[in-house]
């Protein structure tokens, strides 16, 4: 039989249809139904100048919204042939990681919802709040920052505040691996994690799954590597494991955490003197950029007319992520509980998925169709 969840479901923390092939308990096959959310950004964007593209970008995903703007202006940046001040790369790497950080810990505590462990969604929660405050004390906001522009940044960081945010990780710290623990060898979430949702590495290389979905199949593959800022100065290397169930996946954003914080206080630590800005005349091109969002790989491809964008595609970690969830980590589940919690897994966000954009090539020309 076919099992309708969504769109809207207590299951879903965002609106779609999950279609369950059901054979009594055991799920045989999946598919998912977008098209309930989608705003179209991209094409609001069309004819605007950045100032004002770069808030609508902050708003594709709340929960990556920092990774969104900084890919925006980079993307510009590239066009215009612009370099941000070493201080504002710090200061933006500092922020990509504890919204990392949040995202993270906000994506475990979805999944031990969906197990039905209210108290580990409650303690990853509580984790998550040192992050936030650590946001806000750097850029004034929780979500929505406002924090980067062409160029650079908003505004500078005291040293007051990069301290108070090195006290928040330790506060982190205290009780990062009691709750991995509590996780790794529980016989409700942990053992029962494991072998559940699996997704090979050629599975997850034909999904073109990203992020720590991919690499708790075995994808060692993290855009930081090959960032600038990252590469030229920091110490850093990919986080990854090869179970690829359900139990790896959770483990891989848990095993990053660690390694998140390592990344900011080597960014606080060695955060160089100087400007947070440069001007530049904004130039006429076309221009793609790609970054490691919470989620996984974000890539923005703008064309501009100078001040004005005259095209933007986006395209979002999460449709890969959870296209892959559907041919391959939902097929041969156990239980229809199993597959809504495989489902949480795999970290989806709707909002920022269904901005899809298809061509249609016909003698040559190409069309393009938002939905």
């Amino acid at each position: 039989m076919i099992l309708p969840i969504g769109p809207i479901h207590p299951g879903l923390k965002e609106p779609l249809r999950l279609k369950l092939k059901t054979q009594g308990e055991k799920v045989l096959d999946a598919e998912i139904d977008y098209g309930y959310v989608h705003r179209g950004i991209e094409k609001i964007m069309e004819g605007k100048p950045w100032q004002k593209c770069i808030y609508l970008a902050e708003r594709v995903c709340g929960i990556c919204s920092y990774e969104h703007t900084q890919t925006f202006a980079e993307t510009i940046e590239k066009i215009s042939n612009i370099r941000a001040p070493l201080r504002a790369q710090f200061l933006r790497i500092i922020t990509a990681e504890l919204d990392r950080l949040q995202s993270h810990y906000l994506a475990n505590s979805t999944y031990f919802k969906a197990m039905e462990h209210e108290t580990m969604f409650m303690y990853m929660l509580s984790q998550r709040e040192y992050a936030m405050d650590a946001i806000e004390l750097l850029t004034g906001n929780r979500v929505n920052m406002g924090w980067n522009v062409v160029g650079g940044v908003r505004m500078d960081a005291k040293e007051v505040h990069l301290n108070q945010i090195l006290e928040k990780l330790k506060e982190i710290e205290k009780n990062h691996d009691r709750y991995v623990g509590m996780f790794e060898n529980g016989p409700l979430v942990g053992l029962r994690s494991k072998k559940v949702g699996r997704m090979t590495k050629e599975e997850a290389l034909k999904g073109r799954a990203v992020g720590p979905i991919g690499r708790a199949s075995g994808l060692k593959h993290d855009l930081r590597e090959s960032h600038h800022t990252y590469k030229d100065n920091l110490e850093f290397k990919p986080v990854w494991r090869k179970e690829g169930d359900n139990f790896a996946r959770t483990m891989n954003r848990f095993n990053e955490i660690p390694q998140i914080i390592d990344l900011i206080r080597q960014a606080i630590d060695n955060i160089p003197k100087g400007p947070i800005r440069v001007d530049g005349k904004i130039g006429s091109g076309y221009g793609e950029w790609r970054n490691e969002a919470p989620r996984g790989e974000v890539l923005y491809m703008i064309e501009t007319n100078e001040n004005l964008i005259k095209s933007i595609s986006i395209r979002t970690p999460s449709i890969m992520n959870i296209d892959s969830c559907a041919k391959y980590m939902l097929k041969d589940v156990a239980t229809v509980s199993d597959a809504v919690a495989t489902y949480a897994t795999s970290d989806p966000c709707i909002a920022c998925a269904e901005r899809v954009a298809i061509l249609d090539v016909d003698k040559g020309q190409s069309t393009r169709k938002f939905i």
